[in-house]
């Protein structure tokens, strides 16, 4: 069985998938807005619904709490808040849907970090009668921050304000400015009432004034790009099968998920980052040979060439090569609630590879109202965001997060107990990088 490239761009044309998630102030009706989404596009089991009724009656509400659609926790539905980042999975005839319905209140911004991670679709609702609010500036500027593609100004609660035009207004050029000076690409401003429903699956009979989408129609037709030509072909190592059967005595295949891009069998590749280079001679997808693979598949990839590849190593096209470096200094948020501090020993995890690593300096805090930076404030405690420059016993081949979210990525972990400490970024632009001085180490951390 092969797979043409005319048959890959068919495929990919025809993908349906979009990650989302939404964010705003606490009771900027986040939840409420998903539990909508869910309930009128009639992604809501009946058993769902009958749950969600008894619990709105159980507290006093004669209409259901669609917000208890996603608030799940015990704690969420005492407190009236979102506390953790939501999943919900949905399809509608035209797209299939993976939403992250994250909190709103400062305490939890790392839970916001986390859910718009992998989105492509940032929501981000404003109360109507409150405007534009520090909060809308954070979820702003972490959206810019992950490159989230496209964002969604959600003005809620319209039906507080009297469908009133201007004060929409008002609110969508306010927020276009802003996150427009960030670099966020694309900005939709949609007015509604997530409670009673105006303008998130059925257009609105009580603001005839606006002529765009409703919110579940831009999710359906927002453009999802699979542009491979723009992808930078990377494929982290995860297992080598030696299977050693008679049938295949000399069989030797790396296996894994490819992290973008595109791999064909014939292309020149090289391995990182011992910088040897071989070709793809197989390429083995779901028990079948194929002569193309693309991101997101998991594959094995057979080499002309007997050469020593472990996990953790990275293929790439010989011509779109990343470097490779032992220096990295990143953007990171610091999702722990212990402190992380300059000269702290970590280990960092970028795809399948885990390294070393030291903290060597911490260039700056981010503080996000106003994107201004506090320099060298020494340590990163929980939600704050901030500068960092580690050095690693290993190099790594790391592209920039602007170039690839996923191979631009890695995770910072305490190796003492495998506490995830930050998340990070490579090389983005609220920095420049900086030389770091190699050290040495009494207890076997030379770098």
């Amino acid at each position: 069985m092969s797979t043409s490239t005319e048959q890959l761009s068919e495929q990919l044309a025809a993908t349906t998938l979009l990650r989302f998630a939404t964010a705003g102030s606490v009771d900027d009706g986040k939840s409420t807005l998903v539990g909508r989404l869910l309930h009128d596009s009639k992604s809501v089991l009946a058993d769902q619904l009958e749950a969600v009724e008894h619990a709105s009656r159980s507290r006093g509400q004669e209409a259901p709490d669609l917000a208890l659609l996603t608030d799940g926790l015990r704690a969420e539905r005492e407190q009236g808040i979102t506390i953790d980042v939501a999943y919900r999975y949905f399809a509608t005839p035209r797209r299939r849907f993976i939403l992250a319905d994250t909190p709103g209140h400062v305490q939890y911004t790392r839970n916001m970090v986390t859910g718009a991670s992998t989105a492509e679709l940032a929501v981000v609702l404003v109360d109507a009668r409150n405007g534009v609010v520090e909060q809308t500036r954070r979820h702003a500027a972490v959206a810019a921050l992950l490159r989230v593609p496209h964002v969604v100004l959600a003005v809620n609660k319209m039906d507080l304000v009297d469908y009133q035009e201007p004060v929409f207004a008002a609110i969508a050029e306010e927020f276009t400015t802003y996150a427009s000076e960030l670099g966020v690409p694309e900005i939709t401003a949609i007015p509604i009432s997530a409670l009673a429903g105006d303008n998130v699956v059925e257009p609105s009979a009580n603001m005839d004034w606006y002529g765009g989408p409703t919110v579940l129609e831009h999710l359906e037709t927002v453009p999802v790009s699979h542009d491979l030509t723009a992808c930078h072909a990377r494929f982290p190592v995860q297992y080598v099968i030696r299977p050693q059967t008679a049938e295949h005595p000399d069989y030797r295949g790396y296996a894994g998920q490819i992290a973008a891009g595109a791999f064909r069998v014939g292309e020149q590749i090289t391995v990182l980052p011992s910088g040897q280079t071989s070709t793809i001679t197989g390429i083995d997808a779901l028990g079948a040979s194929v002569d193309i693979a693309w991101a997101p598949q998991s594959v094995t990839i057979r080499l002309a060439d007997d050469i020593d590849i472990s996990r953790g190593d990275l293929l790439a096209p010989s011509g779109d090569a990343p470097p490779t470096t032992q220096d990295i200094e990143a953007t990171v948020c610091h999702v722990a609630d212990q402190a992380l501090s300059v000269g702290q020993r970590v280990l960092l995890k970028h795809t399948t590879r885990t390294v070393k690593a030291i903290v060597k300096e911490i260039p700056s805090r981010l503080t996000l109202d106003d994107l201004s930076q506090h320099p060298n404030p020494g340590q990163l405690v929980a939600n704050d965001i901030g500068r960092v420059v580690v050095r690693t016993a290993e190099p790594l081949a790391l592209d920039a997060y602007a170039d690839s979210r996923r191979t631009g990525s890695f995770l910072l972990i305490d190796p003492a107990d495998g506490t995830t400490l930050a998340a990070g970024m490579a090389g983005d632009s609220f920095a420049t990088a900086k030389a770091v001085a190699v050290v040495e180490d009494e207890e076997g951390w030379d770098f």
